[in-house]
């Protein structure tokens, strides 16, 4: 049953098959003239029926229900489309939908993590069995764009935008002034950490992640609602230890690299992970993960000037020897 957060604010809590993550936390607030849900779930059977069961327990007319989606993942959006009405508005960012709209399968990020030492042929087949590619949407609504400072105006509250890129390149947070809320989606989690992965050298998302960690920290939060777990309070503090998660774990690249060059394969081969068992145990996409995330820590440094690279081509050039990043030697 859903579970009310505030006057006429509601958690659902929906199950997420196949997924580490087991399941989202969907909010519905309730207004006079419309609603507004926000985030939804895989486009899935067990996630429709939870969204189904939860929004007829709170009298929910989905003619007068419209949508705010946190960010691209189809544990996030990929339901939309199955409980969106002709009615229906549906809150979107701008960065992620282009993300959306010039997708072009997996091959690309396939060729782009073989060239960072990843085994190409175990990936592909890992990312065709992943969730999120099953369970995607059934095709791109229309959409309606936000961005930072656009507000939404439902009940008895008024949301601001806050852009927070990092986690995805468009991810967007709801905040309430008048009741410190903040709706977090997948930037602030209060007991793991959001994973940060990067699958091309034109990006730089956890230079993006902190920067919007310290832009959150400027804002009146008494109580956080995320996209997954539970609620918590202490959002400074949250905030404060995630920063030192990423100094960490740069620090724990550093020292990886300080023998000899190693492809980001590698690197996060020896980083340290919350997963029983060695590397040779970890599950494909579980690997994957770990790459994404050690190549986000890796182009970081390297934006800074500490570490270097060799090996590789370009994006878009013939594949050479894999790339191998190496620390930079201090004059």
């Amino acid at each position: 049953m859903p579970e009310e957060i505030c006057r006429n604010l509601y958690r659902i809590e929906v199950p997420l098959p196949e997924s580490p993550l087991k399941s989202l936390n969907s909010y519905v607030v309730k207004g006079k003239d419309r609603n507004l849900v926000i985030d939804t779930g895989f486009n899935q059977k067990t996630c429709l029926e939870a969204m189904q069961t939860g929004l007829g327990a709170l009298g929910i007319d989905l003619s007068r229900t419209d949508f705010f989606i946190t960010h691209l993942h189809a544990d996030h959006f990929g339901l939309v489309t199955r409980l969106a009405t002709g009615t229906s508005q549906i809150f979107f960012s701008r960065p992620d939908a282009e993300i959306m709209e010039s997708w072009e399968g997996f091959e690309p990020m396939i060729a782009f993590a073989a060239k960072n030492g990843f085994p190409e042929d175990a990936l592909r087949s890992a990312l065709e069995q992943h969730p999120g590619n099953k369970y995607g949407s059934d095709w791109m609504p229309a959409l309606n764009f936000l961005a930072d400072g656009n507000r939404i105006d439902v009940g008895d509250y008024g949301f601001e935008c806050i852009e927070t890129p990092g986690h995805t390149l468009g991810h967007i947070c709801l905040y309430e002034p008048d009741q410190r809320l903040l709706i977090a989606g997948d930037h602030i989690l209060g007991d793991i950490t959001p994973n940060i992965q990067c699958w091309s050298d034109a990006e730089n998302p956890l230079r993006h992640y902190l920067a919007s960690l310290d832009k959150i920290r400027g804002v009146a939060v008494d109580l956080v609602l995320p996209g997954h777990r539970s609620l918590f309070s202490n959002c400074t503090q949250r905030i404060q230890e995630l920063e030192t998660h990423h100094e960490q774990r740069l620090d724990e690249v550093l020292k990886i690299l300080g023998g000899y060059p190693l492809t980001a394969y590698a690197v996060a081969s020896r980083m340290t992970w919350d997963i029983r068992g060695s590397w040779e145990e970890f599950p494909v996409a579980q690997k994957w993960f770990a790459t994404g995330e050690a190549i986000s820590h890796l182009r970081y440094l390297e934006d800074e000037g500490r570490i270097g690279r060799i090996g590789g081509a370009a994006d878009g050039e013939a594949k050479k020897d894999a790339i191998r990043f190496h620390l930079k030697k201090v004059p």
